[in-house]
């Protein structure tokens, strides 16, 4: 199984310094993570921040190598030695982002609003600078100093909200690519960025009129950029006059590319108005309508038939409508298209599921794992392992379900506290002790699962008047909803409030 890095598992979090050299500037700047780290971050990050972000646009391999000519051509001006990569994803919102260690993504739906190789060379530019100059390891450096490192739980969403339903280390890893950079920092990677597309013989005003076009779909604030490419690199007016200014000190002309462009990007082009009904068809699914989602995933099969997301979207309305056998089918015409992404298995598991086909299931829910770890991965394959009998491997399921929130962290923590609860009381009911104005103890129990609890029972340690020590069992009656608190007099004392000597021993779920 591939294994997925959290941010706390990949640093070595301060160094004795803190001070390292800027590549790109050279001038010194505070840094507690080293380039060995942010090399480990890259690699083992890069594959499941591309799944949560929507998989590679494999169906047009002809525009991905040129998106990574393009780039290698930008990159290898920087004089910063990195093992650069570049990818196109199959992602409507027009993002681009940088991984440390010089892992690159493009966004299909950024690729469509461009004009030029030009203004490509520039995004790529831009996004080799944030990795040549360490600007993520910059970040995470300050905000280790400053507050500790804040994990995020969510990724910025794509064509479906695929990265919301991550767990685990590729849950917290996508604080690489949603950090937003300060304003020093994109105005450094508009300014090198320019140098190296400069370098590499391209014309530097395609940097500008690409800033212009930011700054204008900002103004119209177009929900689609805001969530994509400006929530972490924010235009500005600033950078287009910087962009101007630093145009002026570069060599005039060189390379627009603007046929080249329409050339590269002629297939993927075609194929816009059937991705467009598929965003519309995602749309329509979430807003409940799915007879107009079918509908609009049908127009995008016909303008298009060769991209597995249009028949994937068929088997979600299948599965939301309860006809499983043809959502299986669906899912399965998807995986014969493009088999390695996490998506069409965790749903064909989940149909599977439904239809009482464990065995399969279980293979498509771990495969899917393989590729992206996910709650309703994670919690189907705990329901299963509990309906079979395994019940340690069913816990592990929930764990780490349960940390994720949400729908299925609540129904993940439900699940945890009817199977661990009976044997695991005090872990999921806490206890305080005070002193009544007697100063006997009193024994105050919250229950602190989402499911209401009766039976519990303490056990309180003490030393009675001939020194001998002394267990003493009280029961609390009654149920105890979610959150709530229950107190007992034991009569026991005097309590000094040194310490609680009670353990909660027993408890039970109260079934609905």
């Amino acid at each position: 199984m591939m294994r997925y890095t959290t941010i706390a598992g990949v640093l070595i979090l301060l160094s004795l310094s803190g001070c390292a050299v800027n590549p790109v500037t050279g001038e010194r700047q505070f840094m507690t993570v080293s380039p060995q780290n942010e090399l480990q971050m890259g690699e083992q990050n890069y594959v499941p921040m591309q799944q949560s972000q929507g998989g590679q646009h494999d169906v047009d391999p002809v525009l991905t190598q040129y998106v990574r000519n393009v780039g290698a051509k930008v990159a290898a001006q920087s004089g910063v030695q990195l093992p650069y990569e570049f990818v196109v994803l199959n992602n409507s919102v027009p993002n681009a982002w940088a991984l440390p260690g010089g892992k690159i993504a493009i966004n299909r739906g950024l690729l469509t609003e461009l004009e030029s190789e030009a203004e490509l060379a520039a995004v790529l530019g831009h996004e080799v600078v944030h990795a040549a100059a360490r600007h993520t390891a910059q970040q995470m450096s300050r905000s280790m100093m400053m507050q500790g490192l804040v994990v995020a739980t969510a990724v910025v969403a794509g064509d479906s909200d695929y990265g919301s339903l991550a767990v685990g280390g590729a849950s917290a890893a996508a604080q690489l690519i949603t950090m937003k950079y300060g304003r020093g920092a994109e105005l450094e990677s508009d300014l090198y960025g320019m140098r190296y597309l400069s370098k590499a013989g391209y014309d530097p005003t395609g940097a500008i009129t690409l800033q212009e076009t930011f700054v204008r779909l900002n103004d119209s604030r177009q929900s689609d950029w805001l969530s994509g490419l400006f929530a972490s690199h924010p235009p500005s007016q600033e950078r287009v006059d910087a962009n101007r200014a630093t145009a002026a000190t570069l060599p005039p002309g060189g390379f627009l590319g603007e046929e080249e462009f329409k050339l590269a990007m002629q297939k993927t082009m075609d194929a816009k108005p059937a991705y467009e009904a598929y965003d519309e068809g995602r749309k329509a699914l979430s807003e409940d309508k799915p007879e107009e989602a079918l509908t609009l995933a049908n127009k995008a099969l016909d303008l298009y038939p060769d991209e597995a997301n249009f028949h994937a979207l068929r088997g979600d309305v299948r599965l939301v409508e309860d006809n499983y056998e043809w959502a299986v089918t669906n899912y399965t015409r998807a995986i014969d298209r493009r088999d390695g992404f996490f998506y069409y298995y965790l749903q064909r598991g989940i149909a599977k599921n439904e239809l009482q086909q464990t065995d399969g299931a279980v293979t498509d829910l771990e495969r899917s794992v393989e590729l992206l770890p996910t709650a309703p991965a994670h919690f189907t394959l705990g329901e299963i392992s509990e309906q079979r009998g395994q019940t340690a491997v069913a816990i592990e399921h929930y764990k780490l379900v349960a940390k994720s929130g949400g729908e299925y962290g609540t129904a993940a923590a439900k699940a945890l506290a009817r199977l661990e609860l009976p044997t695991n009381p005090s872990g999921y009911i806490a206890r305080r002790c005070d002193a009544d104005a007697n100063g006997n103890l009193v024994v105050t129990v919250q229950n602190q699962t989402e499911l209401t609890v009766s039976g519990v029972q303490i056990a309180i340690s003490y030393t009675d008047t001939a020194g001998q020590s002394r267990v003493v069992r009280r029961s609390i009656s009654g149920q105890i909803a979610p959150g709530e608190v229950a107190s007992i007099n034991t009569g026991l004392g005097p309590y000094s409030g040194s310490n609680c000597p009670v353990e909660v021993v027993a408890a039970q779920i109260v079934e609905p």
